[in-house]
């Protein structure tokens, strides 16, 4: 009985240590970490399922992660607000359910949502890097939709609000130009120029001439902007810059990325991210494949680089294996930023065009680039 007594009292004594030892340790707490102001090297990797990575293509260090909606088409940073926009859709069971379509604003600093803007149930989904545009009164955000009638929402960013929604029937795509405009690529084979009223609401629309034959030699709907434009490529490799003055669309006379030699060796432009300018070095990065008429979307295998004064190539690089999207840094030491089908990226130095670095887990299935 004694030996049972001295037993039960030790245990006792014991629990009385640790409980006292527990009740000293201070409670950990999450902590928040804010990042760095971007670089011209800094981008962003938009997985298919919605995170967007942040990277330093420089030392290829992973620096932040935004938690966005699996159907998010692309975010678009405002550095000077420190801020980053997104169009969002969420379903309340996942991937169906009540849809609910917000425009979200998330610091800079620390990536982390701090504020929601309810905006029309019909944001267009696809990863497209031109379904969300800061126009450039760093005021008013125009945002795709498709349902499948085409429109754009216009959002004030400043006064936290949805403005309005304007119909463009037959027309995709937001591509920013001065005084509070942008283009739009229509089906017919013309542009569109929309502008706005210092509140956002529609001012004036204008339409080119048709400049190609949607049957015959269609433009991709991936453009990218130039020093005062926007750049445009066909699927047989003609290149457009567009450009506006006042009232007037102004397109180019077309060049070819393909000499006689290379058509027939059937080089053809393709891919998801298939071109990007280099606006201070005014290069021209083009993605190619060899393949037959329709394999537009396929993965290339060499990027050629143009000078797009001359409009003669000056480089080609041999991926080594299939890539999806590129992106060129826009700083004095560029780099060329590639994502392949298996998954990793490459980062190439332009001015030697050579492979510099890979970064083996950014994030899976990179669908889209973007620039800070």
């Amino acid at each position: 009985m004694r030996a049972r007594v001295l037993n039960l009292l030790a245990r006792l004594a014991f629990m009385a240590i640790v409980s006292s030892v527990a009740w000293s340790i201070e409670p950990e707490t999450v902590g928040k970490t804010t990042m760095e102001e971007p670089t011209a090297k800094w981008f962003i990797v938009k997985s298919a399922f919605g995170a967007g990575y942040v990277f330093d293509g420089e030392s290829g260090e992973m620096q932040g992660l935004m938690s966005l909606s699996t159907f998010t088409p692309a975010v678009q940073p405002n550095l000077k607000r420190n801020e980053v926009y997104a169009a969002e859709t969420y379903y309340s069971r996942g991937y169906h359910g009540e849809r609910s379509d917000v425009l979200t604003i998330y610091d800079l600093e620390t990536l982390s949502p701090g504020f929601e803007i309810e905006i029309p149930k019909k944001v267009a989904t696809l990863s497209f890097r031109q379904y969300i545009a800061l126009l450039d009164d760093d005021r008013h955000l125009a945002i795709f939709n498709m349902t499948p009638a085409q429109s754009v929402t216009i959002v004030d960013v400043r006064s936290r609000e949805f403005v309005g929604e304007i119909s463009t029937p037959g027309c995709a795509l937001m591509l920013p130009v001065a005084h509070r405009a942008f283009l739009m690529m229509c089906g017919d084979g013309t542009l569109q120029l929309v502008g706005l009223n210092r509140n956002g609401s529609e001012s004036r629309r204008i339409r080119s001439d048709a400049f190609f034959e949607i049957d015959d030699d269609p433009v991709f709907d991936k453009p990218v902007p130039t020093e005062d434009g926007w750049q445009l490529v066909s699927f047989e490799g003609k290149v457009f810059e567009v450009t506006v003055d006042g009232d007037s669309i102004q397109i180019s006379d077309p060049w070819s990325v393909l000499s006689e030699e290379d058509a027939e060796q059937t080089w053809r432009v393709g891919g998801g991210q298939l071109m990007d300018v280099h606006v201070g070095l005014d290069l021209l990065f083009m993605m190619m494949h060899q393949g037959e008429i329709d394999t537009h979307e396929e993965p290339g295998t060499e990027i050629w680089i143009f000078d797009r004064g001359t409009q003669r190539r000056i480089a080609r690089i041999e991926t080594g294996e299939p890539i999806t999207n590129l992106l060129v840094s826009q700083d004095d030491d560029p780099i060329l930023i590639v994502s392949s089908e298996a998954g990793p990226l490459h980062i190439y130095d332009v001015k030697t065009a050579k492979k510099v670095r890979t970064i083996e887990n950014a994030g899976p299935f990179p669908s889209l680039l973007q620039r800070f």
